[in-house]
């Protein structure tokens, strides 16, 4: 059971600022040698690593930080704002540290024990006892001390990729913070510049949080920390157990943002759209859960796919910005963010880095999240595809896993969207991850037509609107129940003949059993439609179930909605929900297996087409070279 807010009082902090200082100051550690020379090879960025086993040999070394940083600039007797922020950073994260350390003593019998070792030696299983709780006080300071230097240095630009976890020593918080502060001074070595130093600190602190977490199950008696949510008020830090914060609270967020009139066409995308919107604010940040996700009908993960031009931009601009102002509303956080191409590192590795730390910030369970992935049929590459970069493959498997890994966690606080021209171009098993599939396809009739061109025309003019409502059309209520209706049949060539012969062999379906005779019909047609295609047609009748129009009155004021607890918000959810029925399931079916069918059809479009251009080049190469030939031009 998670336990409450702790806020950590500045008095606690202050009495450890002189051991922080003098840890920036001076500290001695004593490292292991690993037989490699300090100084660099002439005109490469290696060291020379001796041949001869040095594995047992310890030696000591004088860490001056505040020398270390003060030397990035060294014709300046002054330091600059960057390099003094970063240095006090590291003092308050160390006295934060040791103050939280002291916290987890007092949860548990450590204090105790340290008491009564302080009159006399511990002995027996007591000493056993004291020494593991001692080293995980040690690990929580190393992983405070990381974690704050993580949220509260700011720094942009490409990571550096020579950063070394430090030589971790877990004996009491004082040598765990030393071990850090050791570190951190070695990745500061680097730095050329002001820029470079914040970034080789994030860096460090990224480095530091991984190699902790990898020794986490080493030690015993982390239990109490888990559950706990502490709070420094000075500072905005938060830490929460061992969940890895994304970093310092994003700034304001600068984007475009539609509103859903604003929005022609995709009425679908655009109904389930909005429906999102206010899931997301149903989330319990105490509970870190969501009503949505145990009734039903959460939509963690979603592709949406057309062709270029028809609103994917706009629809994702729209999103964002019902979530920012619901999220201004209720005074929560809310962390926007997209990945790209640019993401992609030409070293091994670090595009799944790029991924992983995209997938964290979203997930972050203190924030409401939204996170897009745009053209990810270049961002993330097929598996099969042997001409993709190392780094594509690298996201592809990055994202797998965190939409549907062993290890995914869905809280109801986040999403994720992709978005492509050209779906079909995405791994299958990615693509099948996506537990809805929205069909962006923009206006599609005369009245969609006349209100965008009015929409983008503007007001600059007396030409007449004509015999036109405006807007009618967009009312979204009134036009998804259209679009919903029209998935009753399928579209795709494909799937109308196996909905033609399930209907000539068994009629209008009315039981379960019918169902899935038409789910196996449309499996022995198109083999993608596998069990997950099952499972994304479930949630998406589940959704359907829940097709509960939020009142919007609920997301004016807080304390309305946002603000009950979780019990509140499931009972009042659960007052507006009902039944699914038949028609719900055959029109989500249908609507999924379109968009199987439909990808399929142009990968082999996309197939043929490549084969006949082939075919082409070659019979005008075998012309041309047979004119070169009469011309006695040709050398073979």
């Amino acid at each position: 059971m998670d336990t409450g807010l702790t806020t950590i009082p500045e008095s606690d902090i202050e009495k450890h600022r002189a051991t922080a200082q003098s840890m920036i100051t001076r500290v001695v550690v004593l490292e292991d040698s690993s037989g490699q020379s300090s100084t660099p090879l002439a005109g490469t960025g290696r060291r020379f690593v001796s041949t001869v086993s040095t594995g047992s040999v310890r030696r000591t070394r004088e860490v001056e930080l505040a020398k270390t940083v003060a030397s990035v600039r060294p014709d300046d007797q002054l330091m600059s704002i960057t390099q003094h922020t970063l240095l006090y950073r590291a003092r308050r994260g160390i006295a934060v540290s040791l103050a939280v350390a002291d916290v987890f003593s007092r949860t548990g019998e450590l204090e105790s024990l340290q008491a009564r070792n302080a009159r006399a030696p511990l002995e027996g299983e007591e000493a056993t006892r004291f020494r593991k709780l001692l080293a995980a006080s040690a690990y929580v300071s190393a992983f405070t001390f990381a974690s704050y230097l993580s949220q509260l240095v700011e720094a942009d630009g490409e990571a550096p990729n020579d950063i070394r976890e430090p030589d971790f020593l877990f004996d009491t918080p004082q040598d765990a913070l030393k071990a850090m502060i050791a570190g951190l001074d070695a990745a500061l070595a680097g730095a050329k510049a002001d820029t470079e130093l914040a970034l080789r600190a994030r860096t460090f602190a990224r480095v530091a949080i991984d190699g902790l977490l990898t020794r986490k199950g080493r030690f015993d008696g982390l239990g109490s920390f888990e559950d706990t949510h502490m709070r420094v008020d000075n500072d905005d830090f938060t830490i929460d157990g061992f969940d890895v914060a994304p970093g310092k609270r994003s700034r304001p967020l600068v984007m475009t943002f539609k509103k859903p009139e604003e929005v022609v066409g995709n009425h679908i995308a655009k109904y389930q759209s909005v429906k999102l919107a206010k899931m997301l604010m149903a989330y319990d940040f105490d509970r870190q859960s969501n009503p949505f996700v145990e009734l039903g009908g959460f939509l963690f993960t979603f592709i949406g796919d057309g062709a270029p031009g028809t609103g994917k931009t706009t629809l994702i601009q729209m999103i964002t910005g019902l979530v920012n102002d619901y999220c201004q509303v209720a005074g929560w956080p809310f962390h926007y963010e997209n990945f790209g191409v640019d993401q992609i590192s030409s070293y091994q590795g670090k595009s799944g880095q790029n991924c992983r730390a995209f997938i964290d910030n979203v997930l972050n369970p203190r924030a409401i999240g939204f996170g897009t992935i745009d053209d990810i049929d270049q961002v993330a590459a097929k598996r099969s595809d042997d001409r993709a970069s190392a780094g594509q493959h690298e996201i592809t498997g990055v994202l797998m896993s965190a939409f549907s890994g062993a290890m995914t966690v869905i809280r109801g606080n986040c999403s994720f969207g992709m978005f492509s021209n050209y779906p079909e171009n995405v791994d299958d098993a990615l693509r099948q991850r996506a537990g809805a599939r929205w069909l962006v396809d923009g206006p599609q009739t005369r009245e969609d037509y006349i209100d965008i061109f009015v929409l983008l025309a503007g007001k600059n003019h007396k030409i007449p609107l004509g015999e036109h409502e405006l807007y009618a059309a967009q009312e979204i209520q009134r036009a998804v129940d259209t679009a919903y209706e029209s998935h009753s049949k399928p579209h795709e060539d494909g799937l109308i003949k196996v909905y033609e012969r399930f209907m000539k062999e068994n009629g209008q379906p009315r039981t379960m059993a019918d169902v899935g005779e038409y789910l196996h019909l449309i499996k022995e047609a198109e083999p993608r439609f596998t069990g997950r295609a099952i499972k994304n047609v479930t949630d998406a009748i589940k959704m359907r179930a829940m097709d509960i129009e939020l009142p919007d009155d609920w997301f004016e004021k807080p304390e309305t909605f946002m603000h009950k607890s979780y019990d509140d918000k499931k009972a009042m959810i659960e007052e507006l929900r009902g039944p699914f029925d038949m028609a719900m399931v055959m029109q989500e079916i249908n609507r999924y297996a379109d968009s199987e069918f439909r990808y399929s059809d142009r990968a082999d479009d996309s197939a043929v087409e490549k084969l006949l251009r082939d075919q082409r080049l070659r019979e005008r190469a075998a012309r041309e070279m047979e004119e070169l030939k009469q011309k006695g031009l040709w050398k073979a």
